[in-house]
């Protein structure tokens, strides 16, 4: 893979380091994790969702945490005693090993729920752009003074 040198950018952006470093992972060299296989999908103009395949796992084994614009989603199945003789696996297909999964999120999305049905993890986002932030329109006015009229929310 070809690596590009980002130091010219670094010298005239400020506040950009994360968007850096996401590109500096993103052209590095260890292969992206398969597993547990997952989707993101849009299911609104402002919502998300992501679905991750958990066959096998039960809601105690896993656990979701939101923290600085990233979603950790961990696995980890219970080890069974040594003295429980349930049954002997002869053959085994079904992954059932720990993993940890990091989603980047952007500003201003939020977890809003999670479900786990079927052996899928659903995980819910929002996108929620506070008031201050949405774009207004300013109108161009005589010598009164200036003016900020509010645009209507959609």
């Amino acid at each position: 893979m070809r690596s590009y040198d980002l130091s010219p950018l670094y010298r005239s952006t400020v506040g950009f380091d994360r968007l850096f470093s996401l590109l500096d992972q993103a052209t590095g060299a260890e292969p992206a994790p398969t597993y547990p296989p997952y989707n993101i999908e849009r299911t609104g103009e402002n919502s998300y969702r992501i679905t991750v395949a958990v066959a096998g796992f039960a809601e105690n084994e896993l656990s979701l945490e939101s923290r600085e614009n990233t979603l950790t989603i961990k696995g980890s199945k219970e080890q069974r005693a040594e003295g429980d003789v349930r049954s002997e696996v002869l053959y085994q297909g079904i992954a059932a090993r720990a993993f940890e999964r990091r989603f980047s999120l952007a500003d201003h999305v939020q977890v809003t729920g999670a479900s786990l049905e079927n052996g899928l993890l659903h995980v819910d986002l929002v996108r929620e752009i506070p008031e201050a932030q949405k774009p207004r329109q300013i109108p161009i006015g005589k010598a009164g003074g200036p003016r900020v009229v509010e645009s209507k929310a959609a």
